[in-house]
């Protein structure tokens, strides 16, 4: 959670001068003190409970402080499904050319509702996949993504944030591709090593684009804060732009590359 300046007062000054010189000013915390200890009530106490790599104590500190001296935690899914469209409709009356959702926390209904809409209003509906770990990582109990997958395209989507064989949304790779294909492909042959178990002809069923952003919390959780973050992103983005042009094959040369880069990047190196 973050709070600009003049909505709280800033009481500890964190230094951003070490790593990179990016012409980064100096930034504050806001209510924290080195005093404070969280408590099992603060909202955010998993800070505590599960220190996070690569998050100074002190900002998770002061994350945990914020939410507990303003009693407010910013919570974004609790309209029902009239204010979901509702939020729908306004955003197409501000120009808006894209939306997103959850549709899993959603529900199925709502998302079918609200692709029916978006494809009725020229809108694109980007999907969420919010919870999605809580079932589909359950070994012995639970649902593959890749019939989550196939039960989106039924319920309707432009793209979806899906997972990859790398980073922080890993998962194997030929089980990964295959849900991949389920969702863009409109014939699927049957191929169990890739967790396809009959053939699948969508027939004129309109695909899901799986798209991948994994600049999030790679950039928070860089161990030099958040400009360092940004700025090992960008030169792993441009090495590998640069190597694609240059006709290199990402798909199995992407790590050399990167690692070339991070050699004369700081940046990059501490991240990799």
């Amino acid at each position: 959670m973050s709070c600009r300046e003049g909505f709280m007062s800033p009481q500890t000054e964190t230094k951003a001068s070490v790593g990179f010189k990016a012409g980064v000013k100096d930034y504050k915390l806001t209510y924290y003190t080195p005093q404070y200890e969280t408590k099992d009530t603060d909202i955010l106490a998993a800070f505590r409970v599960t220190p996070q790599p690569g998050v100074p104590p002190e900002e998770a500190g002061a994350a945990v402080a914020a939410e507990s001296s303003t009693g407010h935690y910013l919570n974004a899914t609790a309209g029902n499904c009239d204010e979901m469209m509702k939020r729908a409709a306004f955003a197409r009356e501000l120009g808006v050319h894209i939306v997103m959702h959850d549709y899993l926390t959603g529900g199925f209904t709502a998302n079918t509702t609200l692709a029916h809409y978006c494809r009725d209003n020229g809108l694109l509906l980007h999907i969420h996949r919010a919870m999605h770990a809580v079932i589909d990582r359950q070994k012995n109990n639970g649902m593959h993504f890749r019939v989550l997958a196939k039960a989106l395209r039924m319920s309707g989507g432009d793209h979806i944030h899906s997972g990859t064989v790398v980073g922080k949304l890993e998962g194997e790779r030929e089980i990964t591709l295959g849900f991949v294909d389920l969702l863009r492909d409109d014939f699927i042959e049957k191929d169990r090593s890739r967790g396809i178990y009959f053939t699948q002809d969508w027939v004129s069923l309109p695909g899901v684009l799986p798209v991948a952003s994994g600049f999030g919390g790679g950039t928070l959780g860089h161990p030099w804060g958040n400009a360092p973050g940004a700025v090992a992103n960008r030169v792993a983005l441009e090495a590998c732009v640069q190597a694609r042009n240059e006709g290199h094959d990402l798909a199995t040369e992407g790590n050399e590359i990167i690692r070339e880069a991070a050699k004369w990047s700081p940046e990059l190196a501490v991240a990799c």
